[in-house]
């Protein structure tokens, strides 16, 4: 029987759940994999606070570099991106096996480290730095061995997911959810990372770099957040046949280069990504040879993504039981991508919300200022409901497939128009 030692960093919320896991379930792992995986300790700063998970006496240790020294596999839960890259380079500097659930890092400094692991004959796992416990790492890694990536649409952050689904159930504002969100434990205090788009960009750029090899910033890619979708929106694209999504939005174009951007898009009421509501996580992945695939599960919290971070710690004592560090590289070195296609260059169907003076010609002449960038219009919408006694209206435009550049420029021209009041919501489609 072989034996393998694992480290855990960071005793948080996540860090206790992959370590009560780890000392539950450590006969079951043995008799499932011939491996012997053994938590040997934990290091934190905090070594006084309960978790709620017990743990043999001199275990947990702040000596935090004596717990990489020792263990063949160093599970990295610290979180943030200053600490925790210390300690992962120091890991894979002396040749260990790294296991993190780091997506910010990943998305950042992706290529340093796993230049490092390379450079130290090691390997990083990083199942649960995307959509939590569902094996969407995996699957492209490996399951999708054989097919080239065509697309990848993902609802990757339950906070977001979970506030449109109480918009839309309970015909609530956006602010009145975001608080009970927060009371409820499913936004942060700042909520900022989450509903503007950051969290979903990370992993974004994740999978986008195991799709297509290469890694690329989040400063390459578009984010759009949530915070300008209104309880009038969500009703608009229910009356017209939609549901509103945060989502990554990842592509394969003709000219080989990818599309990578995130933002809160209308998706069919019928496509099954559109069904996935609350804090749940879904993946769709479509290959050339496997067709469209869909992955739904919990995409956040300590027991489904301590899941995620105990089948990482298998795979790589499997791998060391073997062995070898590595079977399937942790990310693709060769590049089949040309870059990122910048937005204004994108091609979508749009949903354009506007507040006008509601008198004669005014319909024509904005419609007028969208033929003259090239934009046909494929459905308009006046809501009677939405007129008030101030004279305005709620107008909603559907376009047809438009160029990125000439929808805002239209809409740069429509906003100067004097019957037109404050912003025009713009809003993407996406048919899947």
């Amino acid at each position: 029987m072989k034996h393998v030692s694992v480290g855990i960093l960071g005793f948080g919320t996540v860090g206790a759940g992959v370590a009560d896991c780890l000392l539950k379930n450590r006969g079951l792992i043995c008799e499932r994999t011939g491996v012997d995986v053994e938590l040997t300790g934990i290091g934190d700063l905090d070594t006084t606070t309960d978790r709620g998970v017990a743990v043999p006496s001199g275990m947990l240790t702040s000596d935090t570099p004596s717990v990489i020294a020792k263990s063949d596999i160093v599970v990295e839960l610290i979180g943030g991106t200053t600490v925790s890259r210390k300690f992962i380079l120091s890991a894979l500097e002396q040749g260990k096996t790294v296991v993190t659930a780091n997506k910010a890092l990943l998305a950042d400094y992706g290529r340093e480290i796993f230049d490092a692991a390379e450079a130290g004959g090691g390997t990083v796992f990083y199942e649960a730095s995307v959509a939590g416990g569902i094996p969407i790492i995996k699957s492209l890694r490996e399951g999708f061995v054989g097919n080239r990536i065509n697309r990848i649409f993902g609802i990757l952050n339950g906070t977001c997911n979970y506030i449109f689904t109480r918009m839309e159930r309970e015909n609530l504002g956006f602010e009145e959810v975001l608080k009970d969100a927060q009371r409820l434990g499913y936004a942060e205090a700042n909520p900022s990372l989450d509903i503007d788009g950051f969290d979903t960009a990370h992993k974004a750029v994740i999978l986008a770099s195991l799709a297509y090899g290469g890694w690329h910033s989040t400063n390459e890619i578009y984010v759009q957040g949530i915070r300008d979708v209104s309880l009038s929106d969500i009703r608009c694209a229910d009356e017209l046949g939609y549901k509103i999504k945060l989502l990554a939005i990842i592509k394969q174009c003709a000219d080989s280069r990818i599309e990578v951007r995130v933002h809160p898009t209308l998706i069919p009421k019928h496509a099954p990504l559109a069904g996935i509501s609350d804090v749940f996580n879904g993946v769709m992945v479509n290959g050339d040879f496997v067709g469209d695939t869909l992955f739904y599960g919990r995409g956040a919290g300590r027991a489904a993504t301590a899941s995620a971070v105990v089948s990482d710690i298998a795979d790589a004592a499997l791998n060391l039981a073997g062995g070898t560090p590595v079977r399937i590289p942790a990310y693709r070195k060769s590049v089949e991508c040309a870059g990122i296609v910048p937005m204004e260059e994108i091609t979508s169907r749009y949903y354009l919300r506007l507040t006008v003076t509601d008198r004669p010609g005014v319909l024509a002449k904005l419609a007028g200022i969208l033929s003259e960038q090239g934009v046909s219009v494929s459905r308009l919408m006046q809501n009677p409901v939405s007129k008030n006694t101030s004279g305005e209206a709620s107008i909603v435009i559907i376009t047809h497939e438009a160029r990125e550049s000439a929808i805002r420029q239209a809409i740069t021209a429509m906003e100067s128009f004097d019957a037109v009041h404050g912003k025009i919501c713009l809003l993407r489609i996406e048919e899947l």
